[in-house]
C-alpha cells in the first residue's frame, strides 16, 4: 500500500485527471439515464464535486477539499488558475471570425449590460443583507457576475476572506442556474444560432455555466457563447477592482 501511495503521489496531477474524468463519465451517464439529458452531466458533476470538495474540507481539517488527502493533492494544481484560465481561453479556438463579426454592436453591449447589471443586482442584495461597507459590497456583486470575477475583486480591495468565500458561492449558484436552465428557455428565447450564442453568453458571463447550457442545446454554439462569456470575465475583472469599486465607495463611503 505505501508503494501505490508513493506513486500515486508522484503521479498527483495524473490522478487528478484520472478522477475527475471519471467522476464526469458518472455525471454523463446519471444524466442520460436519469434526466433524459434534461440536466446535463457538467451540472451534476459540478454539485458531485462540491460535495465531494466539502467532505474532504470535513475529513482532513484542511482547506483544500480533496486536494488535502496526499493521493489526490494534484485536485490543487488541475483546479488552479492556470489551468482553468487555459481551459477558458482555449474554447475560442473552434470559432469562426465571420460570425463573430456578424455580431457586431450587440456582442458588444451584451457584454457591458450583463457585467453591469450582474454587478448592480450582486451589490444590491449584499446590501439587503446588512453589508455597507464598499469593499464587501465590491466583492459581492463581483461575484454574482462569475466566481472568478469575485476573488480577482476581493483580493485587490482588501476584503475579508469570509466575504470573498461568499462571492465564490454566488459565481458558483450562477453558474449551476445558467447550466441547467440554458436547455429549458432556449427555444423561447431563439438561442438557436451563432449570433444568439455570442449575445447570450455575453448576458450571462459564467463562462462553466454557459457552455455547459450549450451542450445541453446545441454542442455547435459552445464557442461562440463560451468567448463572449470569457471576454465578460476579463471586463468584470478590470471593472471590478476599478470602476465599480470606485463608484460604490462614492455611493455609500469609506
Amino acid at each position: 500500500m505505501e508503494t501505490i501511495s508513493s506513486a500515486l503521489q508522484k503521479n498527483d496531477l495524473l490522478v487528478a485527471f484520472v478522477v475527475v474524468g471519471a467522476l464526469m463519465l458518472l455525471s454523463g451517464w446519471l444524466s442520460k439515464n436519469l434526466t433524459r439529458g434534461r440536466l446535463h452531466g457538467s451540472a451534476i458533476a459540478i454539485i458531485f464535486g462540491l460535495g465531494l470538495a466539502y467532505w474532504g474540507g470535513v475529513a482532513t481539517g484542511g482547506t483544500h477539499g480533496l486536494a488535502d488527502f496526499a493521493v489526490l493533492s494534484g485536485l490543487a494544481l488541475m483546479g488552479g488558475s492556470m489551468l482553468r484560465d487555459f481551459a477558458i481561453v482555449s474554447t475560442a479556438f473552434g470559432v469562426d471570425l465571420k460570425e463573430i463579426k456578424r455580431s457586431g454592436i450587440t456582442g458588444v453591449l451584451a457584454i457591458l449590460l450583463g457585467v453591469v447589471v450582474s454587478f448592480i443586482v450582486g451589490a444590491a442584495v449584499a446590501w439587503a443583507f446588512g453589508y455597507r461597507d464598499a469593499e464587501s459590497l465590491a466583492t459581492i456583486g463581483a461575484g454574482a457576475a462569475t466566481y472568478i470575477v469575485g476573488p480577482v475583486t476581493g483580493t485587490a480591495v482588501g476584503a475579508s476572506s469570509e466575504v470573498i468565500a461568499l462571492s465564490v458561492a454566488a459565481g458558483l449558484v450562477k453558474s449551476v442556474v445558467v447550466m441547467v436552465g440554458t436547455p429549458m428557455i432556449a427555444k423561447v428565447i431563439g438561442l438557436n444560432n451563432p449570433k444568439s450564442a455570442m449575445a447570450f453568453g455575453g448576458l450571462m458571463g459564467t463562462t462553466s455555466g454557459v457552455a455547459g447550457g450549450l451542450a445541453a442545446t446545441d454542442k455547435r454554439l459552445v464557442p461562440y457563447g463560451a468567448m463572449t462569456a470569457t471576454f465578460y470575465t476579463g471586463i468584470g475583472c478590470l471593472l471590478g477592482p476599478s470602476l465599480f469599486y470606485v463608484a460604490i465607495r462614492a455611493i455609500v463611503g469609506g
